[in-house]
């Protein structure tokens, strides 16, 4: 019982934050099935996300009713323009080329928010109902770490639906398996990459809003740290499945609140006498999982392996 307590908060902590990083991971794994492009610049997207908030509320006094829709579409309006202007005109380009662009994104994004903020930390502001304390089974946690994972599969439900059911989710499944061939057959590829980086900017903005109400506080490089673990997760459940990436977000934000409350479930059960500050390697477990999996399988869980065409 006394485990059971003691565990029960870092695994529910473990399982809110490892749907905030599937969320983000959906949007690494849906560009690069389609592109084959890992878009460096998405972690930024989801900062930039959460600054918007940030200065809507608090500079602008935007009712929150009203920014929250105002801060996804403009989440949403971000991806898309990263994509026309950055990727697009480059679609023929070598592969190095649109990588190096999409890092160039990347700290062209930092940067920016580095001169608006002056480099401070901005505190995120508190969202009634979500950022309310609850228990659950003698655990006091906040209502966002309970209601992340339940939306998280709702909304990775009816992206699946999305894609499985619709016109434009049966040309995205085309674009993935065969570019050319579906350029061919009269599929309008760059309105489907586009929509793609929608989905993958909508869900990063949703991400941002239930990652930042648990941790409020907002720099240029917040969206660092969140995105490595999301595109970990990504290669990790196999990059290029959205089923995949759940699973990796899932798998790493759990193993990582485990680590962080490793110590104190040892020494409140009796099996370890004094800290071993075991939390210090909660984030160094993220990156050997990724070397773990590159090493024994290297297309991930759920990955497929896919063939080059000569």
């Amino acid at each position: 019982m006394v485990l059971f307590n003691t565990t029960l908060p870092y695994l529910l902590s473990g399982i809110s934050v490892g749907g905030q990083y599937a969320l983000i991971a959906i949007g690494y794994t849906m560009v690069y099935g389609i592109l084959r492009l890992i878009n460096f610049a998405h972690a930024d997207v989801f900062m930039v996300s959460a600054l918007c908030m940030v200065y809507a509320v608090t500079t602008f006094q935007i009712p929150l009713y009203i920014a929250i829709p105002l801060v996804v579409a403009l989440t949403v309006l971000l991806g898309f323009a990263i994509e026309r202007v950055a990727y697009r005109p480059l679609r023929s380009a070598p592969r190095m080329s649109v990588m190096v662009s999409a890092i160039a994104v990347s700290y062209t994004l930092q940067n920016l928010a580095l001169y608006i903020t002056g480099g401070l930390n901005k505190n995120y502001p508190s969202i009634p109902w979500l950022s309310d304390s609850i228990t659950v089974l003698e655990a006091t946690t906040k209502r966002v770490t309970v209601v992340t994972p339940f939306l998280t599969i709702a909304l990775v439900v009816i992206l699946v639906m999305f894609i499985q059911r619709t016109k434009i989710g049966t040309a995205m499944r085309a674009v993935a398996k065969d570019f050319e061939t579906s350029r061919l057959m009269g599929i309008k590829v760059d309105s489907v990459i586009s929509m793609t980086f929608i989905i993958g900017s909508f869900l990063a903005g949703i991400g941002s809003m239930l990652f930042f109400t648990n941790y409020p506080g907002v720099i240029p490089t917040a969206g660092a740290m969140p995105g490595m673990k999301a595109f970990v997760a990504a290669v990790f459940g196999g990059i290029g499945s959205i089923p995949g990436a759940v699973l990796g977000g899932f798998v790493i934000g759990i193993c990582e609140s485990l680590i962080k409350g490793l110590d104190t479930i040892l020494v409140n059960t009796g099996l370890l006498q004094s800290p071993l500050e075991l939390a210090t390697f909660s984030d160094a477990f993220t990156f050997v999982l990724l070397i773990l999996i590159l090493v024994f399988k290297p297309t991930g869980l759920l990955g497929e392996k896919i063939a080059d065409k000569v």
